[in-house]
């Protein structure tokens, strides 16, 4: 009985291995609902939050916030937001310490990590006013 039940659970769609690369299913899962901050460097680098229907928002931290959707596009998570016509492509691990993302799946470019709980919110200011 325990033999068939441990079955079944392996057969469950769960996280993928550490090193292996989140499918969208998998990414959905993680991130939706949730803000995440992210780090570059041993610094801040951004913060996003994931909403329902793969939708995002993303800051540099400026409170200048930039509405998009998300898309799994040959093993890779692609962003479109309002302001740029060009995808930016990611592959995403789970670590035991969070996410990981590598910027086109290129382990020579940017590669940013899930920061811890920092207590903090994000900011999205409203667009400039100007007279």
């Amino acid at each position: 009985m325990l033999t068939i039940l441990l079955l079944g659970l392996t057969a469950l769609p769960g996280p993928a291995a550490a090193g292996e690369p989140l499918n969208g299913e998998q990414f959905d899962r993680y991130t939706q609902g949730r803000t995440l901050f992210y780090g570059f460097g041993g610094a801040m680098y951004g913060v996003e939050r994931y909403l329902p229907g793969r939708r995002v928002i993303w800051s540099f931290l400026d409170g200048k916030c930039q509405e998009g959707s998300w898309y799994e596009d040959a093993g890779q998570i692609c962003f479109l937001y309002q302001d740029r016509d060009d995808p930016q492509c990611w592959s995403f691990e789970l670590t035991p310490d969070g996410l990981t993302a590598r910027f086109e799946n290129d382990p020579a470019a940017t590669e940013l990590y899930e920061a811890e709980e920092i207590g903090e919110e994000m900011l999205c200011y409203g667009p400039d006013v100007g007279v």
